[in-house]
């Protein structure tokens, strides 16, 4: 990575703009979806996004919608039981 952004992260093209905490917001989501992933059927790490919300597996060649930043889908905190 260039010295400008050694710091800034992907952020850093950035510059002086929009200020630190909005630079801070972008730098953790893009980390995020541009990291490795892990596929839900063939479980290997070979998930990238192809587009918002939808993720793509080079490996089994399967497309999947998820969330827009991670290929993790929201679990169910808690589930009502009726008495």
């Amino acid at each position: 990575m260039s010295k400008r952004t050694e710091k800034a992260g992907s952020s850093g093209r950035f510059g002086a703009r929009y200020g630190v905490i909005v630079r801070n917001r972008i730098k953790t989501i893009e980390a995020q979806q541009k990291g490795k992933h892990e596929c839900p059927v063939c479980h290997h790490m070979n998930v990238k996004r192809v587009s918002s919300g939808i993720w793509y597996c080079s490996r089994c060649e399967t497309k999947f919608a998820a969330a827009a930043y991670s290929p993790d889908t929201k679990k169910d905190i808690s589930q009502v039981s009726e008495q």
